[in-house]
Order: structure tokens, then sequence, then C-alpha cells
């Protein structure tokens, strides 16, 4: 941090600085506040009380917030407008939403518009500016590499965009969009992508629930793919040196790029180790854990899809096919079935699917995570390590998965003790002015 004095200046010096600030803004005219003076730019005036959030950077302006509209006609979905205080003051501008309960989200503060004027009120300037720092901020990380060409490059808001989700795999940049202003703005975006070196197709794919919600009228959806060739139903990816055929029609982008940094993690710890990995999909933590010298490893998932690309990833690394198998059958079903066999294992990975979607379904979402936990560390050998995850942003943002967790611990008859805990790789920045974009916990266990 660095602290900011004040200089005392002698008087003489004094009246001889006055003198020359006179004169200085006598001869130039003054800049105004970027904001300030915008004419034809609806305003949101918040109410008493409820500005200071939005001062400290939290994007979601939510509509309980607004005390007024100024404006005439009124803003529609998709326009920029001013947000600004009970007495009218700017504190930024942002994208507006007559529909959903986020009025507006917040795309630049005052403080920021006055330092980059080049942005300010410009959607278009302030995409280009944003995602070209997205890219920067993945360089500086590494990404891509040799090793590595499938990794997150927009994460909406920590890469203030509040949105937008771009992955990219290869020369494919995969476009999540949940929000309506990026509908409206889609060949702006696209622009974008398509400037970056390396990426040659955009697949667009829309979060239609989402947008539903947002207020989005999906019927209006553009149905063509920008793209210099038809983009094929797979991809081909390495990530920590490992092969992946992904499908493009996969769950959420393709690919879960989130948990890369954990499955690295898992490759070196597992030599010697017996593995079984839960609700695998493709096969990444298997993979790994294979990689890294398992002597056996079992993936098991209810999805045949999913299974057959695990299938595939297996043969593009010319891995053994009798040390690696993967099984089509439910987790809970399955680990029920080896219970009676008194079967256990030495690391067990759990990455089941997003139980808690909203809040109001986290009491029975925790029931559900405390039984497949519970029965998961009954198949743990003692002494032996359990990777267990939760994508439900509700689980991870209430602080309850720990105490889950130790619950399970109690109900199966075990001990535990906390080894690691992590979230997101790396790629997948967090804006701490909204906590709500925090949905991953991945906690390593000792089961005793």
């Amino acid at each position: 941090m660095v602290t900011v004095g004040v200089l005392h200046l002698p008087s003489r010096l004094l009246s001889l600085h006055h003198r020359i600030a006179s004169s200085s803004s006598s001869s130039r005219p003054q800049a105004a506040p970027p904001l300030s003076g915008s004419s034809g730019v609806a305003k949101v005036v918040l109410k008493k009380g409820k500005t200071q959030l939005f001062k400290d950077g939290s994007p979601m302006v939510y509509s309980g917030a607004v005390d007024r509209i100024i404006g005439k006609p009124p803003p529609q979905t998709g326009d920029v407008v001013i947000v600004a205080d009970g007495t009218e003051n700017p504190i930024g501008w942002g994208l507006y939403n007559s529909v959903s309960m986020f009025c507006v989200r917040l795309m630049q503060l005052q403080h920021e518009s006055t330092r980059d004027p080049s942005c300010a009120l410009n959607i278009e300037k302030l995409l280009q500016t944003r995602i070209t720092q997205a890219v920067q901020l993945r360089n500086n990380l590494g990404l891509p590499s040799p090793n590595t060409n499938a990794y997150r490059l927009v994460n909406s808001e920590g890469d203030r965009l509040s949105g937008l989700i771009v992955d990219v795999f290869g020369d494919i940049a995969v476009v999540a969009s949940s929000a309506a202003w990026l509908e409206k703005y889609r060949n702006h975006v696209e622009a974008c992508l398509r400037s970056i070196h390396g990426i040659n197709h955009i697949n667009w794919r829309p979060s239609l629930d989402v947008l539903k919600e947002d207020g989005f009228d999906i019927s209006c959806l553009k149905q063509t793919q920008l793209s210099s060739a038809p983009l094929p139903d797979r991809s081909m990816v390495v990530e920590n040196g490992i092969s992946y055929a992904i499908s493009l029609e996969g769950q959420k982008t393709g690919f879960y790029t989130d948990q890369r940094e954990n499955r690295h993690f898992i490759s070196t710890i597992s030599a010697g180790k017996r593995v079984l990995d839960l609700c695998c999909y493709s096969g990444g933590f298997a993979l790994n854990a294979a990689k890294g010298g398992a002597t056996s490893v079992l993936g098991i998932d209810s999805s045949l899809p999913a299974l057959e690309l695990a299938r595939e990833n297996l043969i593009l690394n010319h891995m053994d096919p009798g040390k690696v198998v993967f099984f089509k059958q439910d987790s809970t079903e399955f680990m029920k079935g080896v219970l009676s066999r008194e079967e256990t294992w030495d690391m067990i990975i759990l990455d089941p699917p997003k139980l808690a979607p909203r809040k109001k379904v986290l009491h029975n979402a925790a029931g559900m995570y405390r039984n497949l936990n519970s029965l998961a560390m009954r198949l743990t050998s003692s002494g032996g390590m359990l990777m267990t995850c939760s994508c439900s942003g509700a689980m991870t943002q209430s602080g309850k998965f720990l105490g889950i967790l130790q619950s399970a611990a109690a109900m199966a008859g075990r001990k535990i003790t906390v080894v690691r805990e992590a979230g997101a790789a790396s790629d997948h920045p967090l804006d701490p002015s909204y906590p709500q974009g925090q949905y991953l916990s991945n906690i390593l266990l000792r089961v005793l």
C-alpha cells in the first residue's frame, strides 16, 4: 500500500503555486468528469442508504436498491445507463435490464471512467479492453502452453464482464452467455474473440434457463455459428500433458476447466494407490491418477456418452485398459453394492453434479452430500484420502460444506482431518465484491 502524504509549502512558494494554478486554469478549460455531462443517457438513481455497496464495487444493482429512473423514453434491456446516488451524482455506468431482478450490471465506476475516459459509456470499447486484459492475465498464468490448451479465458464478474463465460479448447472459443445484454452485443463479443491469436472458431452456447430468468426472449436467439469452417462434434485438447477428446455438445462448455489444478494435484499423490473416481465424467481425475502411477483406477459414471469419452481418452493417452477401467452405474448404487463386499480404496475422488442450484434447496442438498460422502468414507481405507467436491454455489457460499463432511464422518463411524482446501483453477478469477461468484469447493480429507 502506498501512503500519500500532504506536502506543506513555504508561504512564498504557496503564493507562487496559487498564481501559477490560477493562470493555468484561466488559460485551459477544465475537463468535466466523463459521466457528469452525458446527455441522452438514462440515469438510474439509487435509494438513500443503498449506494455504498455499489461504490465499493458490487457489480449487480438489484431492483430493490433503485429509487427512480430518469430518462425519456425509458431505457430498454441492454441499454447503457448511468447509476447515480440519491443526489443524482454518478457512481458509475452499466447495462440496464427492465425485467431481471438485477436492474443494472455495473461495468465501470466513476473513478475508473475518469481514469480511462475512452471506455466511458462505450460498451464496444469496454468489451475490447476487458477481453484484452483477460488474455493478458491468462498469458501471465502461462496459458495456453504446450502442455495445456484448454482453459477459461473470461470468467464473468472475475473479469469484469458479468454474465460472460468463455472457455478455450485449442483453437475453439466456447461462449456461455447467461445475460440478456450479451445477446444484444453478441457481434461485438465475437469480433473481440476473433481478433485473438489462435482462435479460429466460436461456439456460442446460450444458457437458456438463466437467460429466461434475465428476461430474454430465447426465440430471438441467433442460430448461426460464427466459424471459418463447420465445427466438429469433438475437439482434441491437452491439459497438464494429458490428451482429451471433448464433446462440444457436452455438459457446460464441454469440459470442466475449473478442476485442472486439482486434477494435477491428484497425479502427484496417486503413486502406488488403488483409486476410485466417482462421477468421473470424461475421466479427468482417473487419467491423472493413472499418469501419477496408481496401481489401478476405476471410474464410475451414470452417463454413457461421458464414459465413451473417458474410454476414448484412455486410448488417446496409450494407457493400459487393464489398469484403468470405466463402468456405467449410479455412484450411490455402486457404493452400496461394494460395501457388501467390504472392498476399499486408498484414494477416492467424489465430484458429483450440482446438487444445490438454489438456496431454497440447500437443506435437501445437504442431506444428499452427507449421504454420498458417508458412503465414500466407508469405502476409503484407514489412513486413505478422499477428495470431495461441491460445485454448488449455494453450498460453497453457505460455508456449511465442512460441517456436512464432519457429520458424514460421524454417520460412517470414521474420523477425518482436512489435508487441503481448494477451489477453481487460477484462470477463474473472483471479484471479492461479488462473493456469489465463488462456487467450487474441493477438499482433500484423510479418513481414519
